[in-house]
C-alpha cells in the first residue's frame, strides 16, 4: 500500500502515510504551454490511498489525473475538502447538479471514498461506491482542550451549526450554544448566544466551514460588547478567501485555526488520525 496526493493536499497525506507506516509515492506536477495540467508519478502499488481536497478547478482535475495514473490498482479515495458540494440541488432551472456530476466522476476507478465534514451531507448519495463522512468534531474538541481555556463556551454561528458544535463540546464537557440574529431595526441587528452568558467567558466559535469570515467578524465584536473575556475561531476546512484571516484578526479575535483538509498557515489539528482510523475499519 502507498498513498499519493495532489498538489495542495501533500502535507496532509504525508501524514497518512506516516501513520500508515508507508511511503507516499512521489509526482511531479507541471503545465503545458496552453496551460493543460499534467503529473508523472513514481511506482504505485496494488494498493493505493488518493488524498485530494478539492480547492479548486485545478485541484479537481489533478485528482481526476492521479485516479487515471493509478488504473491498475486497488484504489481508496480520500477527499478531505470537497469543493463543488454545496450544490447539491438545482435551485433555478438550467442549473447543474454540480455535486452530483463531480461525485459520480471521482468514483470511476476507485473501491471507496472518505469525505471530512463535508457541506452537505446528502451528497453522499450520488457516489456510485461506498462512502463515508468523517466528523473532526472530537479532534477540534481536543485541540481546544489542550489551550487551557477557564470555562469555555462552544459557540455555533447559527442553529444549523449547532450540532457540530454539541460535538465539540462533549468533547471536554463544556457549555454550547448558538448565535440568535435579533433584528432591532430596519439596519441593526444584534447577535447574541440564544440561552447563554458571554460575560467574562472564553468563547470559541466553531463551523465546520470559515468562508469570508463576515459573520463570525461581526459576532465576535458584539460578544466584546456584552463583555466576553476572549473569542477565537475554530473550522474544519479553513477556506478563508478575500482576507477573511486579517478580516477575522482585525475584528479582535485571538486566534483563527482551522484543519489540515485545506493546508494553511493557520492548520493547527490535523485530519490524518481521523482518515486512518476509517482506512483501516
Amino acid at each position: 500500500m502507498k498513498v499519493i496526493s495532489t498538489e495542495k493536499s501533500q502535507i496532509l497525506a504525508a501524514r497518512i502515510a506516516t501513520a500508515l507506516n508507508t511511503s507516499i509515492v512521489d509526482v511531479k506536477f507541471s503545465r503545458f504551454p496552453d496551460g493543460e495540467l499534467y503529473l508523472a508519478a513514481g511506482k504505485t502499488d496494488d494498493e493505493t490511498i488518493i488524498v485530494g481536497s478539492v480547492t479548486d478547478s485545478d485541484a479537481l482535475v489533478q485528482l481526476l489525473l492521479l485516479i487515471d495514473t493509478c488504473e491498475n490498482s486497488k484504489n481508496h479515495l480520500v477527499i478531505p475538502y470537497m469543493g463543488y458540494a454545496r450544490q447539491d440541488k438545482r435551485f433555478r432551472s438550467g442549473e447543474p447538479i454540480s455535486a452530483r456530476a463531480v461525485a459520480r466522476v471521482f468514483a470511476k476507478g476507485v473501491e471507496d471514498c472518505i469525505t471530512v465534514n463535508i457541506h452537505e451531507p446528502a451528497v453522499l448519495k450520488y457516489f456510485d461506491v461506498s462512502t463515508t463522512n468523517l466528523s473532526l468534531a472530537k479532534d477540534m474538541g481536543g485541540c481546544i482542550g489542550s489551550m487551557d481555556l477557564s470555562d469555555p463556551l462552544i459557540l455555533a454561528p447559527d442553529d444549523g451549526a449547532l450540532a457540530f458544535a454539541q460535538d465539540v463540546a462533549s468533547a471536554g464537557g463544556w457549555d454550547c450554544d448558538h448565535l440568535e440574529k435579533t433584528r432591532l431595526s430596519g439596519v441593526e441587528v444584534k447577535m447574541a448566544p440564544k440561552k447563554l452568558c458571554a460575560a467574562l467567558r472564553s468563547v470559541i466559535i466553531v463551523d465546520d466551514i470559515i468562508s469570508t469570515g463576515g459573520t463570525i467578524a461581526t459576532a465576535a465584536n458584539m460578544l466584546y460588547q456584552q463583555g466576553a473575556a476572549e473569542v477565537y475561531a475554530a473550522c474544519v476546512h479553513g477556506v478563508l478567501i478575500g482576507g477573511a484571516y486579517g478580516h477575522l484578526k482585525a475584528s479582535g479575535i485571538r486566534e483563527v485555526f482551522c484543519s489540515d483538509t485545506i493546508e494553511r498557515g493557520c492548520s493547527r489539528l490535523s485530519a490524518a488520525d481521523c482518515i486512518v482510523t476509517a482506512l483501516r475499519g
